[in-house]
């Protein structure tokens, strides 16, 4: 959009409405701007809470202690693998935590971890996490006993433009 005078130069109101434009690349001028993260649509989130709350209802006995073993990745060999919709909403607990970015953990550990040791998304937690892939606990779920959740989860990344799960880290990132 050109807003001339009659003789032909640039209005003022025209310069001050093209300097409040974002431009694709940022100049000195213009700070940088993270774009907004995705939020998970309403139909999605309630999905989510419904496979977790499904999943609730048929706990199998586990002796979980709450000693992170099982978060540690680099050790234990597991990372949790994420659809998209379990890291859309597994992003909303990050952000609810105050924080902005994920940074890896320095000791191969998930990036999720306080350092108390603690989940800092705990409500927010992925399906792997919820279904004790940790040996000390109990171990993982059998199959038979989750496959319909998961093929819920999976028919929901499908949804939302997903490809399949990714591990959490990449998961996060790409959420």
């Amino acid at each position: 959009m050109r807003v001339e005078s009659d003789a032909g130069h640039l209005t003022d109101t025209a310069l001050a409405w093209c300097k409040g434009v974002q431009h694709d690349r940022p100049t000195a001028s213009m700070p940088r701007r993270r774009p907004k993260s995705p939020q998970l649509p309403p139909e999605a989130l309630a999905e989510i809470t419904a496979i977790y709350t499904a999943l609730e209802q048929r706990a199998l006995p586990r002796a979980c202690t709450g000693q992170a073993g099982c978060c540690h990745f680099r050790i234990t060999g597991r990372t949790p693998q994420l659809t998209r919709g379990e890291a859309l909403y597994a992003m909303q607990g990050v952000r609810a935590s105050g924080r902005r970015e994920i940074r890896p953990h320095p000791e191969g550990a998930c990036p999720l971890l306080a350092k108390d040791g603690r989940c800092t998304i705990y409500r927010h937690r992925p399906f792997g996490c919820r279904t004790h892939f940790c040996q000390a606990a109990g171990g993982m779920y059998p199959r038979r006993h989750v496959a319909d959740l998961i093929q819920r989860l999976e028919a929901l990344d499908e949804k939302l433009g997903g490809d399949g799960p990714h591990p959490l880290e990449k998961a996060l990132t790409q959420a």
